[in-house]
């Protein structure tokens, strides 16, 4: 099994949607992108892993720093699962939720610390299935076309600077409109439009943003019911 470091500087979203659930979500890989080994992972790699995690349910594992490489039972341990995978233009897209275990707790403090995460990275474990050496003019050595993905890690060390762990929020943390909206789409499955509508009523009924604090309970109690 072979690791995969990513993060970088880019905006990519990586928010805690639910507080009490310590959701997540993030970018685990990027297309597209040549890593310090000199692989670049190309669109529709992980298409036959996600068909076959549908299929049977046998999702990949969710672990901290790849289980610290050692086969112990503490290492392999997952420290959550992921809820939701598929792949879009940047890359796989992936949305975890971390155990109410110590580890899972300990996960989520780092993520939330300032003035920055303590960690930022994401990382997977994989196999080869299929691969395109690159030729003198090509800027990756080897160009992965087909990958068994086996777990998915939060991880400390980046080996390609593409996806990031740079923002957690909770429902608390929500302070503008515009902030709840984002909440809208990414905890309660709103389209953009849904979400708009929503804001829409608030606005109508003449709410300001400093009054967002009295509709977390029950927009809270909203959210909970679209994920279900």
């Amino acid at each position: 099994m072979k690791a995969k470091h990513f993060t970088s500087a880019q905006e990519v979203k990586f928010k805690i949607a639910d507080f009490d659930n310590m959701e997540f979500s993030g970018y685990g890989a990027v297309f597209n992108n040549v890593d310090q080994g000199g692989d670049l992972i190309a669109p529709g790699a992980f298409t036959e892993t996600l068909a076959e995690a549908q299929k049977t349910g046998d999702w990949p594992a969710m672990l901290s720093q790849h289980g610290g490489m050692l086969s112990d039972s503490q290492g392999l341990t997952p420290i959550g699962l992921w809820t939701e995978m598929s792949e879009d233009a940047y890359g796989l897209k992936v949305t975890g939720r971390l155990a109410d275990t110590e580890r899972g707790r300990e996960m989520y403090t780092l993520m939330k610390m300032e003035p920055r995460p303590a960690i930022r990275g994401m990382s997977i474990g994989y196999r080869v299935k299929g691969y395109e050496l690159g030729s003198e003019d090509d800027a990756f050595e080897r160009k992965l076309t087909k990958l068994s993905l086996g777990e998915i890690s939060l991880a400390t060390f980046p080996m390609n600077e593409s996806a990031v762990v740079n923002q957690v929020k909770s429902i608390d943390d929500l302070n503008t409109l515009a902030e709840l909206e984002a909440f809208l789409r990414d905890a309660g499955g709103l389209s953009r439009t849904e979400a708009k509508h929503f804001i829409a009523k608030i606005k109508d009924g003449n709410r300001r943003d400093a009054e967002l604090s009295e509709l977390a309970n029950s927009i809270q109690s909203l959210t909970e019911k679209l994920r279900g």
